[in-house]
Formats: C-alpha cells, sequence, structure tokens
C-alpha cells in the first residue's frame, strides 16, 4: 500500500518535488532552479521547457533520494506560482513565447486601455481583482498581440493557456498525447476570467480582453483525480489528484481551514491570506477577494488577500545585482552588526506597489541615506521592508474583516531569519508563529491530492498534524513602534508617481 503522497512546487525562483509521509513530514527533496530572464526593464520571463525539464528531474531525485518508486506514491499534487501565463501550440507541445512571470509590468499599456471603460475596478465585483499587470489575463492578450499568428492559432482553437499548474499537469498526464488541460478554482481566481460566484469563465470578460475561450482550461476543484501520470516511468500510473495556487497551498498546508484564520507566506513575494469563509468579502482597502480552496462538492471557501510583489526577491538583488551578500543567510549577519536601521528605509516597488496601494507608477527607493550610512544599515533596511509591507497589509485585514488578528503565522523561506520573524512580531504588535513543517505550500498541495484519493480522511486529521515550532512574542515600545511605521508610510510616499510616459 503507498505509504507517500509527492508535491510537485512550481516557484517563481525553482521547481521542487517533495515526498511526504502521512504525519505532513518530509521524507525527500529535489529542487532546481531556472533562469530569471529579463529581457528589458520591467519584463520578467522563464522558459517553460526549462521548467518542465527540471519538473522530470526533480521528481526523479526526491523518489530516489528516499529509494522509492511510483507503488510507494498515493498521489500527486502541484502547486504553482500563480498568474504566470504560458501559452503553447496543443498539437506541438511547443510554447509560442516565454511565460510571462506575475511580476512583469509590460502590459500596463493594456490595463490602462481597459480601464478607459470603467476604472481600474471594471471587473472586480465580479472577479475580485483590481486591473493590473499582475494576473494573467493582460499577458495572455499581450502575447496573442505581439507574437507572430498566436492570434490566428489561438482562434483556430490551436493554442492553450494555463499559469504552471496547467502546463506541468498537461505534460504530466501525456501532453501531446492526450495531456489533461484543466486548472482548479484558485489559479482560475487569479486570471481576472472567472466569476466567483459561478466558479466559470466569464465570456464578457474574456472578450474584453480579445481571448478566446478555447485557450482556457476546464476549472475543477482544488482536490479531485484529474488524471494520472504519462510522461514520467518515475510515477506512470499515479493519479494527479490535487492544485492549489501557491499562496493558498501554504493556507491549506497550515490548517487554517475556519473563517478568521491567516497565515503569511514569506518567499520572493509575500502574501497575507485570512479565510472569510463561504462569504465572498470584497475588500475596501485594497486587498483582493479570491477563493482559498474547494474541495470536491463542497462548497468553495474564499479568502482576502495582501499581495506583496518584493520581499525574498529584494535579498536577491542584494545578492545577485548589488553583490553586497554572496548567500541569502549572510544578510541576516550584517543586519546583526549595527542595532538599527540608522534611518535608512528601502521601498522596493520593483514592479510598483502591490496591496494595499496598489500603484503602477511606483518604482523602488532607498531613501533616509546619510554619511552615516554603511551596508549593514541597507540589509537591515531590507529585511525590515517585508515586516513593515506585512503590517499594512494586516492593518487592511483587520479594517476589512472587522475581527483583529491576534496572532500571526508564519511559512516560507525568510521564516528561517530570526532578525526578521523578531521585527515582525515587534511591528505587528502581536506574536509570529512557526510551524514545526516550513514547507506548508508542497504541504498544502500534498493534503489537496492525499484527500483526494483517500490517503488523509479529512481536514480534522491535517489539522492534528500542524504543530508549532517557534514564536515571537514583540518586544519593542508601542511609541518606537507608531516612529517606525510613520517613517516607512512616509519612505513609502517617495516611491510613488515616479513613472511617466517616457519612463517604464
Amino acid at each position: 500500500m503507498p505509504q507517500y503522497v509527492i508535491a510537485i512546487d512550481q516557484g517563481t525562483t525553482s521547481t521542487r518535488a517533495i515526498v511526504f509521509d502521512h504525519s505532513g513530514s518530509i521524507v525527500s527533496t529535489g529542487q532546481l532552479e531556472h533562469r530569471q530572464i529579463f529581457p528589458q526593464a520591467g519584463w520578467v520571463e522563464h522558459d517553460p521547457m526549462e521548467i518542465w525539464a527540471n519538473t522530470r528531474e526533480v521528481i526523479g531525485a526526491a523518489l530516489s533520494k528516499a529509494n522509492l518508486t511510483r507503488h510507494d506514491i498515493a498521489a500527486v499534487g502541484i502547486t504553482n506560482q500563480r498568474e504566470t501565463a504560458v501559452v503553447w501550440d496543443k498539437r506541438t507541445g511547443e510554447p509560442v513565447y516565454n511565460a510571462i512571470v506575475w511580476q512583469d509590468t509590460r502590459t500596463q499599456p493594456i490595463v490602462d486601455e481597459l480601464a478607459l471603460d470603467g476604472g481600474l475596478d471594471r471587473f472586480k465585483e465580479k472577479v475580485g481583482l483590481p486591473l493590473a499587470t499582475y494576473f494573467s489575463g493582460t499577458k495572455i492578450k499581450w502575447i496573442l498581440d505581439n507574437v507572430a499568428s498566436a492570434r490566428t492559432r489561438a482562434e483556430a482553437g490551436d493554442l492553450l493557456f494555463g499559469n504552471t499548474d496547467s502546463w506541468v499537469l498537461w505534460n504530466l498526464t501525456g501532453g501531446v498525447e492526450g495531456g489533461v488541460h484543466v486548472t482548479d478554482v484558485t489559479n482560475a481566481s487569479r486570471t481576472m476570467f472567472m466569476d466567483l460566484e459561478t466558479l466559470s469563465w466569464d465570456r464578457e470578460i474574456l472578450d474584453a480582453f480579445g481571448v478566446p475561450a478555447s485557450m482556457m482550461p476546464a476549472i475543477r476543484c482544488s482536490s479531485e483525480i484529474y488524471g494520472r501520470v504519462r510522461s514520467s516511468q518515475l510515477l506512470r500510473e499515479v493519479p494527479v489528484a490535487g492544485i492549489l495556487g501557491d499562496q493558498q497551498a501554504a493556507t491549506f498546508g497550515q490548517a487554517a481551514f475556519a473563517s478568521g484564520e491567516a497565515k503569511n507566506t514569506y518567499g520572493t513575494g509575500c502574501f497575507l491570506i485570512f479565510n472569510t469563509g463561504e462569504e465572498i468579502v470584497h475588500s475596501k482597502n485594497g486587498l483582493l477577494t479570491t477563493v482559498g480552496y474547494k474541495l470536491g462538492d463542497e462548497k468553495p471557501h474564499y479568502a482576502l488577500e495582501g499581495s506583496i510583489a518584493v520581499t525574498g526577491s529584494l535579498i536577491q538583488w542584494l545578492r545577485d545585482n548589488l553583490g553586497m551578500i554572496s548567500s541569502a543567510p549572510e544578510v541576516e549577519v550584517l543586519a546583526d552588526s549595527v542595532p538599527d536601521n540608522g534611518g535608512v528605509y528601502i521601498v522596493p516597488a520593483f514592479s510598483g506597489l502591490f496591496a494595499p496601494y496598489w500603484r503602477a507608477d511606483a518604482r523602488g527607493a532607498i531613501v533616509g541615506l546619510t554619511r552615516f550610512a554603511n551596508k549593514g544599515h541597507i540589509a537591515r533596511a531590507a529585511l525590515e521592508a517585508t515586516a513593515f509591507q506585512t503590517r499594512e497589509v494586516l492593518d487592511a485585514v483587520n479594517a476589512d474583516s472587522g475581527v483583529p488578528l491576534t496572532e500571526l503565522k508564519v511559512d516560507g523561506g525568510m521564516v528561517a531569519n530570526e532578525a526578521l520573524m523578531q521585527f515582525q512580531a515587534d511591528i505587528l504588535g502581536v506574536p509570529v508563529v512557526r510551524p514545526r513543517v516550513v514547507e506548508t505550500t508542497a504541504l498544502g498541495a500534498a493534503y489537496a491530492a492525499g484527500l483526494a484519493v483517500g490517503f488523509w480522511k479529512d481536514t480534522d486529521e491535517l489539522s492534528a498534524n500542524w504543530g508549532e515550532d517557534k514564536r515571537w512574542e514583540p518586544k519593542l515600545d508601542v511609541a518606537e513602534r507608531e516612529r517606525q511605521l510613520r517613517l516607512w508610510k512616509k519612505a513609502v510616499t517617495k516611491s510613488m508617481e515616479w513613472v511617466d510616459d517616457d519612463v517604464r
């Protein structure tokens, strides 16, 4: 009898395969980074073929490390970077263009054009999202408008679209030889095309974007058998039975199943999700309304989300672009070399400002520099930027929900940074709690797949797996907390109104 579930975590910087046992503990991992392609300022791309090749390789690595075969695996779950758009030819399996990444801002002219009729909130009542470069819809339109013959091929029914969950699933289940073209409700809710009430593609919105409905994957729930693996001998015939967008997967992995529960994931970006249960709550404070998950025939669970574009990628920028550090963990050592930020604040609006501002005209800024400032202050300011942005999103959640959060569950790669977690608790004024298994994104996908095949019985069994690893209590004086927040908000204003017609 199979004793394990494997999750494919197709992220922004890497693809991982993680094997979990019944207790939700990690058994083995395979991981490969893929290239970040920057053709020009504001453009961010990935090679879909590289992602698919890496997916196959990391599956092999995870299985071999644990000396497992396909007969040991009960199901495959998929989680993925949301909003990253892939368009490919269903006859050849070849992408027509690189994947356009969620951070990419090239589609701002498309946003501006669509907003002429009804403003940025033109479709928000139906889809829960404002018009923004962030979501998949404008990326599909850009590819159809700018890639030679793409629109003609799409209208002929030859092209398919998917976020990277659909791309991986289609290839896993056979590709050109009968690959399954579906997505789940969480990924569908990030395209700007799915009606939150009906959980179906809205033809009127598709027409407004000029996107043929034939390109779109079928929308399914987050936990069911979509198909079986055909393209990998290592997992051949194993059911693929769970899909969750990465932030919803992390929420699921944190066992935040009840209305009012929340988590914050610290990765390339930072994403706070607040479960609103079966109720669709439309934010009045700059948050997104999204689908949290849907299990089988049960009603969907919805969520409010605060999306922050740049957190972990700011540390990557210090490493790769500035050469201040040679590895990400070094930033904590550098930050600890100074007692405070020395008056320096970094607003990492590399892709504009996301929640709660939604300012496409913003760009990154470092403010408060004096001759006193050194690289330690820059490192500390980079870490603190993540905590300040999270505080602003949490304030918006509290305002929308009317129920102040009493503690924050955290996960993702940056939660290993003790200095950041302590400052996060300090600036929030509530405890920050890290679980025993911090790879909650992959765990959530594994849980969704395992539930579909009976590997786990119900969500109560998943909740029993959750355990606390460490808790950080706030220590900062209230007056100092408010002073720092005031200076942060002042710094944010300095990043705005930077992009003019001739500056992108």
